[in-house]
């Protein structure tokens, strides 16, 4: 297979895509984009192949982006295009190409979309973050109910319409965990998160939010918010913050477990989904 790499040596998300791209047995073709741009017109059509806005692959940090005054939204796709083109630090990375596709891999498991599916050794981040493939779950998985009712996590309303669920697996194969979503247009309610016993204390939880609040994003949600009992202090310490159960959006607060499956007690937090 063909696979193209547009690359940032100096970026630790990038290292690890092309780092699993290799671990696959696949030796791409790597261009950094900051010494070798594409051209204006190969960017937009490679964004347009993604699916993507040409606002969705500007870089914020570690960017121009502020000086240049590119939050403004009257800037138009053209104008934004030749910023990225004057600064290709404005690039967000890594975009990989193959002929399944072409993706902006953050997190960079994500290019296992588009990479051959095929059984792989496990293989751990350079910050020791394991890397997890996902699959979509039927609603009554028996193995999520299991591990959610095991944990005293709401399973009454997995039949309900508008939810979608996912299995994450380690490359070897090894299930570790259920999590899913429900989506209110910009907001994304996320649910249902379990980790086997024994798969904790290895980040996991981490992983499995990486993987599904960037779904989330490519299905138009821009925040995520949740509700926990317990938990709190976990999705604290992956930048959620905790907000007053009156501040959440009215959607977020019909959802039946917000009516009633979780408890009044519960805390509610959020966190913006930013690529």
């Amino acid at each position: 297979m063909d696979v193209v790499i547009y690359h940032n040596p100096g970026c630790g998300t990038s290292r690890n895509t092309l780092a699993l791209i290799r671990h696959a047995g696949i030796e791409p073709h790597v261009i950094d984009y900051q010494k070798c741009p594409p051209s204006k017109a190969l960017l937009a059509q490679l964004i347009g192949r993604m699916g993507m806005a040409v606002r969705d692959v500007l870089r914020v940090k570690g960017t121009p982006y502020e000086a240049l005054g590119l939050g403004d939204p009257k800037l138009t796709d053209d104008q934004l295009l030749d910023a990225m083109m004057a600064h290709p630090i404005l690039i967000n990375r890594p975009i990989v190409v193959s002929e399944r596709g072409v993706a902006l891999c953050r997190p960079s498991d994500m290019v296992l979309d588009l990479l051959p599916e095929l059984p792989l050794a496990d293989f751990v981040k350079d910050d020791g973050e394991i890397c997890l493939r996902d699959s979509e779950a039927a609603d009554r998985d028996a193995g999520m109910v299991a591990a959610l009712q095991a944990e005293g996590l709401p399973t009454d309303d997995l039949t309900d319409p508008g939810r979608r669920f996912f299995v994450y697996r380690t490359l070897s194969g090894e299930i570790v965990g259920y999590a899913g979503h429900e989506l209110y247009g910009p907001d994304a309610f996320l649910r249902s998160l379990v980790v086997l016993p024994a798969a904790r204390g290895k980040g996991i939880g981490k992983a499995i939010i990486a993987r599904l609040t960037r779904r989330a994003f490519d299905e138009g949600a821009r925040t995520a918010w949740l509700m926990t009992t317990g938990a709190a202090d976990f999705f604290e310490g992956i930048g959620f913050k905790r907000v007053e159960r009156a501040d959440a959006p009215k959607t977020i607060l019909n959802t039946r477990q917000a009516q009633g499956l979780c408890p009044a007690s519960a805390v509610v937090l959020k966190r913006a989904i930013r690529l």
